[in-house]
């Protein structure tokens, strides 16, 4: 495997420019060492800003909230850093932090700096170079439910993550609190995503324990391996994670799953769909086989993820029509919150998750 395969930078993008006399100020009073400084941004993502910083013949990654951000609780810098001090020690698939900033004069928000993982990540197009057989998509996956699991079964509290969340009634405060949040980013009028919202404050299940979850656990948050890509060598974007039910970890990666069947919008955000993925079903009793837990309302689990992700979707759609960014790459947003609001009407009157529009 080539190095075209590894996860690569390009230019930062215009509106999200970095000061760089006052970084490389922060990265020699930090970390020692002398510049100058190089600065890329990774292409994806959409919610936190991700940067590649070269510095004294080193590779790092510095991690800030996006411009114009008015949810302060979903780009908590000092807690994602937080999470990443304490699980690199017990978890080496959490990358190492090395500095934190709470100063926001410096690059107008707390960031913090972490180690680089370099490795192979899945993005919405596979990687120029990258021969993605139905055999190399199916070990792929294996290693992205074998991770969920292990993570799920990791002794937070040794890790000293116990206070990180509050298990008790954490489905309801989740379905209320994305309810809340869909609320007050609203754009357009989506009724299927107002009913997914009704039916699922309705139909809450008991809870399914309690773990460490990442809450926002895909293929393009996973470093796989380059020289295996059945090995995922690094667990990316901690800045949901808490202490919760692991079945609406389950949920979100469901929520993200698209299938052959499904709408463009779904289809083109992810390569789930590419041969040798398995159903959405197939995943989730993968997951099932795997961590010993049941899947009894799967159903409410997968809604509540197509739920959170048009929510997400939806709060970065309504700061670019409120012109917080420029990102072009936001404008269609709204046609994901649709068809996350299809496939869940659609689950609904089927009672069931997979092959929804066969």
């Amino acid at each position: 495997m080539s190095d075209q395969t590894i996860d690569a930078p390009g230019a930062v993008r215009p509106g999200e420019e970095l000061d760089e006399a006052r970084l490389a100020a922060f990265l020699q009073a930090q970390l020692g060492g002398q510049g100058p400084l190089e600065v890329a941004q990774f292409p994806r993502g959409y919610s936190n800003l991700t940067y590649l910083l070269r510095w004294g013949g080193r590779e790092l990654v510095l991690r800030r909230p996006p411009f114009g951000a008015a949810v302060k609780s979903a780009h908590d810098m000092g807690r994602e850093h937080r999470i990443l001090s304490a699980l690199h020690p017990v978890y080496p698939k959490a990358p190492r932090p090395l500095a934190f900033c709470p100063d926001e004069s410096v690059l107008g928000a707390p960031f913090y700096v972490m180690e680089r993982v370099r490795g192979l990540i899945l993005r919405a197009a596979a990687p120029a170079g990258l021969n993605l057989s139905p055999e190399r998509m199916g070990a792929m996956c294996a290693g992205l439910v074998n991770t969920l699991a292990e993570l799920h079964a990791l002794d937070y509290a040794a890790a000293g993550l116990a206070d990180l969340g509050n298990p008790e009634g954490y489905v309801a405060r989740q379905v209320s609190g994305w309810a809340r949040r869909y609320a007050a980013a609203r754009t357009d009028d989506v009724p299927a995503i107002e009913a997914a919202a009704a039916w699922l404050a309705a139909n809450q299940p008991p809870t399914g324990g309690a773990a460490l979850i990442h809450n926002d656990f895909k293929y393009d948050n996973l470093v796989f391996d380059p020289t295996g890509p059945a090995r995922v060598i690094a667990v990316l974007d901690w800045e949901m994670a808490t202490i919760g039910d692991p079945l609406m970890d389950l949920g979100t990666t469901l929520g993200y799953w698209a299938e052959p069947g499904d709408p463009p919008a779904l289809r083109g955000f992810s390569l789930t769909s590419a041969p040798g993925n398995p159903s959405r079903q197939a995943l989730a009793e993968a997951y099932a086989s795997r961590s010993g837990r049941p899947l009894d309302h799967l159903l409410f689990y997968y809604v509540f993820g197509l739920f959170k992700v048009a929510v997400i979707v939806q709060q970065i759609y309504a700061r670019f029509r409120a012109g917080h960014t420029r990102d072009e790459r936001f404008a269609a947003l709204i046609h994901l919150v649709r068809a996350c609001g299809a496939m869940a009407d659609r689950a609904l009157e089927r009672g069931r998750i997979s092959a929804l529009f066969d």
